[in-house]
């Protein structure tokens, strides 16, 4: 995973965007891939940027797997938008 740190029980990423739409757009497509993964993030955005904190609350709040594999589709989700 790339710019992705683990602290506090939370796997955390920014991502910057070329513009506020764009930054839009890929927190639309990340929704489908939350709701396939039947997992929700918790994030932030302003203008170009999106501060994404992932963790399993059906774990008790920790980071787990489920976290790993959504993150990994989140990255490589943002490749697409890094051309």
């Amino acid at each position: 995973m790339s710019n992705w740190i683990e602290k506090n029980n939370r796997l955390e990423a920014s991502f910057v965007f070329a513009d506020f739409r764009q930054a839009f757009a890929f927190m639309t497509e990340a929704a489908f891939y939350a709701e396939q993964y039947n997992h929700h993030p918790e994030w932030t955005n302003v203008y170009n940027r999106l501060h994404v904190a992932l963790s399993t609350h059906d774990a008790g709040g920790i980071v787990t797997d489920k976290d790993r594999q959504l993150a990994a589709a989140f990255d490589q989700l943002y490749s697409r938008y890094q051309r």
